[in-house]
């Protein structure tokens, strides 16, 4: 019986260890008072120039994203600029430099088909007359079926394509498929200041076809 009420009582004092401690409800209540009055004023509080720096960067922020998806876009509509000076592209060598129109002249010989850079960096032959001037067009040599770069056939007197066989005329009409349209134009300028050749956009009627320039 003894060892019963020890027992009794051991577990009776430790239920009573793990039992909540009693909670004063007026204090905790005053406690906690200032708390959600202080939240309460905070949520009545507008900081102005806060706001008005947040609508300033997310202002900008769309701006510049709109901005930048929109540059490209109206860019692409433009039509290309022929670019250089006075309103050209100067013809440049392999190595990057400008062509002069006395010293080019003075290097070749009638007949001579050379390539120079031209516009939009394209591989454009100058041509050199019989009587030793400059012809007043250059023909873009890249071949009008995929792409391949056309030499020029002094024994043949016509462009080749090693690619695909298609063949253009001195002119650059087309005389052997399966090219479908003729070699691109280009004018042919001097700079009166310079002396740099220069190239121009052939926007008019296409002297080979008398149509528009497939080009354009």
């Amino acid at each position: 019986m003894k060892l019963l009420s020890l027992l009794s009582a051991a577990l009776i004092g430790s239920s009573a260890a793990f039992a909540p401690a009693p909670v004063n409800v007026q204090q905790r209540s005053s406690a906690m008072a200032p708390m959600s009055m202080s939240a309460a004023d905070g949520e009545f509080y507008i900081d102005q120039n806060r706001r008005n720096l947040m609508n300033l960067i997310l202002v900008g922020s769309a701006a510049v994203t709109i901005g930048g998806l929109a540059v490209p876009y109206v860019l692409f509509f433009l039509p290309p600029s022929s670019g250089g000076g006075e309103g050209g592209t100067p013809a440049k060598d392999a190595l990057g430099n400008d062509l002069n129109m006395v010293e080019y002249l003075a290097s070749k010989k009638p007949g001579d088909h050379s390539l120079a850079q031209g516009l939009k960096g394209d591989a454009t032959y100058l041509i050199i007359k019989d009587d030793g001037s400059l012809e007043t067009y250059g023909l873009n040599a890249v071949c009008t079926h995929l792409g391949c770069v056309v030499p020029w056939s002094a024994a043949n007197n016509k462009f080749m394509c090693p690619c695909h066989g298609s063949q253009y005329a001195p002119t650059g009409a087309v005389v052997r498929g399966p090219a479908p349209l003729p070699l691109a134009l280009a004018h042919i300028e001097t700079d009166p200041d310079s002396g740099t050749i220069l190239f121009n956009t052939w926007s008019e009627t296409d002297f080979r076809t008398e149509g528009k320039p497939w080009w354009m």
